[in-house]
């Protein structure tokens, strides 16, 4: 998209960067994401979102009080028609250094999944598992995923709907293995100021094909029923989010979180009780 002779969508362009660049920069602080020396292995999957992270971070590296390295990686599944040449020509048209690893995740997928199930749980551990391993390879210090925080969102929901557990995807974690630190930079950042910013920069996006339409999928329909609301109700995803950082354990009912078997009075006040009933 020629933004010179389109001076509207320029200044839009300009409007959206500062935003998710005040977003992504709000959430590297609460969070501790990057530090002084880290190497950030940025997972490139060729979506909007994770094209716009690494745009986002490679501005924000320009400016930054501190010094650190990105890495773009992205991992060829194997998927058929997938055009091999695109990230590649656009990583060194931006000038990152960058990798492409090649596993036949698609194969294994196929053969596994039976025809018409989900395919995205089995696909994602596997694409974890291979990233996980290359990070070490690099010494890479730090591991960035592109999710934001509608995918926050949607999670949350997807767990409390079929996984009966109040949990989501941190915007810092630690692998179970503590070998890794993810981190996600735009957990902050909405999703349609992505797609807008995405489709402005004129990012070469690379669909995923493996699971075909799967127009069912679980978080599909969660997806849908969060841009119902946010349409009918704006705000509310904004609020609902707000909620996920101001927990309260003594008001839900986690024995694990909050001591409820030993909950009781003070002394004081049974004092002042008995006083009363006298």
């Amino acid at each position: 998209m020629d933004l010179d002779n389109n001076p509207k969508e320029k200044l839009e362009l300009n409007k959206l960067q500062k935003r998710l660049r005040r977003m992504t920069g709000q959430a590297i602080a609460d969070f501790n994401m990057i530090e002084d020396g880290d190497k950030i292995m940025v997972c490139l999957s060729g979506g909007k979102d994770s094209y716009t992270m690494l745009d986002i971070l490679m501005n924000l590296q320009r400016s930054a009080p501190i010094q650190f390295e990105l890495v773009a990686v992205n991992l060829d599944q194997k998927q058929p028609d997938f055009p091999e040449h695109v990230l590649p020509e656009y990583l060194a048209q931006v000038g990152v250094e960058h990798y492409i690893l090649e596993k036949d995740t698609y194969s294994i997928v196929k053969e596994l999944v039976p025809e018409g199930k989900t395919t995205c749980g089995l696909c994602s551990r596997l694409r974890r598992g291979s990233l996980y391993g290359f990070a070490e390879e690099i010494g890479a210090t730090k591991i960035a995923l592109g999710h934001h925080r509608d995918d926050i969102l949607e999670t949350l929901f997807l767990n409390m709907f079929f996984g009966g557990k109040l949990k989501s995807m941190p915007p810092k974690l630690l692998s179970d293995d503590q070998k890794h630190v993810v981190i996600r930079p735009l957990a902050y950042c909405k999703e349609k100021d992505i797609e807008a910013y995405a489709l402005l920069k004129s990012f070469p996006i690379i669909p995923c094909n493996l699971c075909g339409s799967q127009e069912n999928l679980q978080r599909q329909v969660v997806k849908e029923m969060l841009q119902s609301w946010d349409k009918q109700h704006p705000g509310r995803l904004d609020t609902m989010f707000t909620a996920m950082q101001n927990v309260v354990p003594s008001h839900l009912a986690d024995t694990n979180l909050f001591n409820f078997a030993d909950l009781k009075q003070p002394e004081d006040a049974l004092k002042k009780l008995n006083v009363i009933s006298i």
